[in-house]
């Protein structure tokens, strides 16, 4: 395998890697294209093609997915957007803590 192989392999396990056309992810999401739109900026900033066609993440997908089940419960877009960046931060302040809490182990076992 050449280096540009590897590369281009890595892509695929790149959840950040904007491979998603706006209509393939509208169509695999079972989306308006327009719910998608309304999704930038408050969630997050699609990525442009050379041409300036929105392309989107696996990690963007799985978002917009989260927002639709909340909004298809009667949620307003902007409030189920608000409710998934606190789970975000949520999730991200308990990893952060187990990190610290190892790590407090550790140093605590090295005395």
């Amino acid at each position: 395998m050449t280096s540009t192989d590897k590369a281009s392999a890595d892509k695929f396990d790149d959840d950040d890697y904007p491979a998603y056309t706006m209509g393939r992810a509208s169509e695999m999401l079972g989306v308006t294209q327009a719910f998608l739109r309304s999704l930038e900026g408050d969630l997050f900033v699609a990525a442009r093609s050379d041409g300036g066609h929105r392309r989107y993440s696996r990690y963007q997908l799985r978002l917009a997915a989260r927002v639709r089940e909340i909004t298809d419960q009667g949620t307003p877009v902007e409030a189920a957007c608000r409710i998934i960046i606190l789970e975000d931060q949520l999730q991200e302040a308990l990893e952060l803590n187990q990190r610290y809490e190892a790590e407090r182990r550790t140093a605590q076992g090295d005395r």
